[in-house]
């Protein structure tokens, strides 16, 4: 049998760390955003992005995941600021060499209106007001994105590039954070009960269960 995998494709401040907590409570090693201190036995992954060590592995390799074995699961797969940035979930030969090399991957779509998502990017630290206007991001080059409108298009967008990009393919699953049945489907989905599902990384509020 093929092993599990999860990818997570959806944007920052679309559920991915409440999906990166319920994915570990469910008993899957994830790496959300950032390789964390005592989360892999490789001193060299210690601090590493995700999306870097995604792109290295496929250039390297051919395999994006090449370099994080130990992990079953990725929640949020980009970054941006600090030098970096890296949009895996836009690059479909990324994608589609996950898919050749790991035949049990399960993509997920954390899907949030996009407005909704919008408002928590603007309101997240300077996402929104700096870090995406200034770069060029995939579907947004550098000099947008600093409306409302721009960044509601842009998420438009994604969403439209992946049902496209993914159709007909039932190794992929779009869920919207709020539905009531979105732990069931997950857990159907990729074949696991999730235990946990919540809130967390809420703006300004605690970590809620």
């Amino acid at each position: 049998m093929s092993r599990l995998r999860v990818v997570n494709l959806g944007l920052p401040k679309s559920g991915t760390t409440t999906l990166g907590k319920a994915l570990r409570r469910a008993g899957l090693n994830v790496a959300d955003w950032k390789i964390r201190d005592g989360q892999s036995e490789n001193d060299a992954l210690k601090d590493e992005l995700v999306g870097k060590c995604l792109y290295e592995g496929y250039f390297a390799t051919g395999d994006p995941l090449s370099a994080m074995n130990e992990f079953d699961a990725f929640s949020e797969i980009s970054a941006i600021g600090g030098g970096a940035n890296y949009w895996p979930q836009f690059d479909y030969g990324l994608l589609a060499a996950i898919a050749e090399h790991h035949s049990g991957t399960r993509f997920l779509l954390s899907w949030r209106e996009p407005s909704d998502i919008v408002e928590s990017i603007l309101a997240w630290r300077n996402l929104g007001t700096g870090r995406l206007p200034k770069h060029d991001v995939p579907g947004l080059p550098a000099g947008y994105g600093e409306s409302p409108d721009q960044l509601t298009r842009w998420v438009a967008g994604h969403y439209a590039y992946l049902r496209a990009a993914f159709a007909g393919r039932d190794d992929f699953l779009e869920y919207r954070i709020d539905d009531p049945d979105a732990p069931a489907r997950i857990g159907a989905f990729i074949g696991r009960d999730l235990p946990w599902w919540g809130r967390a990384n809420e703006r300004a509020k605690e970590e809620t269960e």
